[in-house]
């Protein structure tokens, strides 16, 4: 079948389906799609933040349906929509009776976020290691990449082929060297691009946390995408974060950015478990020698200055470069090598801090 013929049968099969105010689907002007991108359906249905609860069996409908349709495997239906501004500032001094915690993150002890302000700083590899290193410990780990526009984990962990429904129609996270890992680039294809607006991206984060069965795990680390926008305050406000690792290469322009993330984390009082300075020296293949290509030790004097934890040092040599690149994570590849156990450490030490740090302190999940 051609495209027109894939997206005549999107149609069809999505023909029948009623939103919550009777408005035929296909005829709602608050309804986008379906689309086709890299052989992929999406839909995004436009919904004000009040109405997300009454929306979500019909989206649910509409994924089933464009997933039966022919070239509708690994089809996304999205509930899109902007927060309303809040009425006053939080925090106020008076006593709030949390939410109850909601059955999809319940099994989740602990979710925390491997942040940076800027991208192309090692965020993504440091996100992997530091889970490998948190399961080389027990643990029972998950790990979520919610950078929608340029997903990693695939390639970090050679995940192939798409996820799987579970029997509650809820998708089954995918299984590499011990974690649960899940990310957008494991139902869309390589080359697509995700040309989605803020408030689509939003929405398809919260749908990686709620409509995948996580089941029980001791730590869901969530590697975040780049910068401090829409997409980092929707999951920093809408998710129990127990607290954000940051990662920054010595470079002052690094830093400047990974102030900037701080502060936002900061902001809605999220705690700052520990700073990571990646690529901290280049190690000569040859000859063994280090050279601060990026400067040196600027992370760590940045970490004493806001005082927050420094969590160490990572330096860049080819063995982590060719470990990443080929999906086989330095932590799994040589676990007792010197990068190994530096990364083993690192989780060691934020482990034992989340562990120590009471319950109430972490915050609530929030829906859309």
């Amino acid at each position: 079948m051609d495209d027109a013929d894939l997206l005549a049968a999107a149609r069809e099969a999505l023909d029948g389906l009623i939103l919550p105010d009777g408005i035929p689907l296909l005829e709602a002007k608050t309804v986008s799609g379906p689309v086709l991108s890299g052989g992929r359906m999406s839909l995004a249905i436009s919904i004000k933040e009040a109405e997300a609860a009454a929306y979500s069996d019909i989206r649910a409908k509409a994924e089933a349906a464009l997933r039966a349709a022919p070239g509708g495997d690994g089809a996304i239906v999205v509930l899109t929509a902007e927060k309303a501004a809040a009425p006053a500032p939080p925090n106020l001094g008076k006593a709030k009776t949390p939410a109850a915690k909601p059955p999809v993150l319940s099994g989740v002890r602990h979710v925390i976020a491997v942040a940076s302000g800027k991208g192309g700083v090692g965020k993504s590899t440091t996100s992997v290691n530091l889970a490998l290193g948190l399961r080389a410990l027990g643990l029972k780990v998950g790990i979520l990449d919610a950078d929608i526009h340029g997903p990693s984990l695939p390639t970090l962990l050679a995940l192939h082929g798409r996820p799987r429904l579970g029997k509650d129609r809820r998708l089954r996270p995918m299984q590499a060297y011990g974690l649960e890992a899940m990310s957008m680039g494991l139902m869309v294809d390589e080359e697509t691009a995700m040309v989605w607006r803020g408030p689509m991206v939003m929405s398809a984060i919260t749908q990686m946390l709620s409509d995948v069965d996580w089941g029980e795990l001791d730590i869901l680390v969530i590697d975040m995408p780049p910068g401090t926008g829409d997409a980092q305050l929707a999951i920093a406000q809408g998710t129990d974060l127990a607290g954000a690792v940051i990662v920054s290469t010595p470079q002052d322009l690094a830093l400047i950015d990974a102030r900037r993330g701080i502060a936002m984390f900061r902001k809605v009082d999220v705690p700052i478990l520990g700073v990571v300075e990646n690529m901290a020296h280049f190690v000569c293949p040859d000859c063994g020698s280090q050279h601060a290509l990026f400067g040196s030790g600027g992370a760590e004097a940045e970490a004493a200055r806001l005082n927050v934890p420094y969590l160490g040092a990572i330096p860049l040599t080819m063995d982590l470069r060719t470990a990443s690149d080929s999906g086989q994570p330095i932590v799994a590849r040589d676990p007792d090598g010197p990068l190994g156990m530096v990364y083993t450490d690192m989780a060691r030490t934020l482990w034992s801090t989340l562990d120590a740090a009471p319950h109430s302190q972490q915050k609530t999940l929030q829906g859309v």
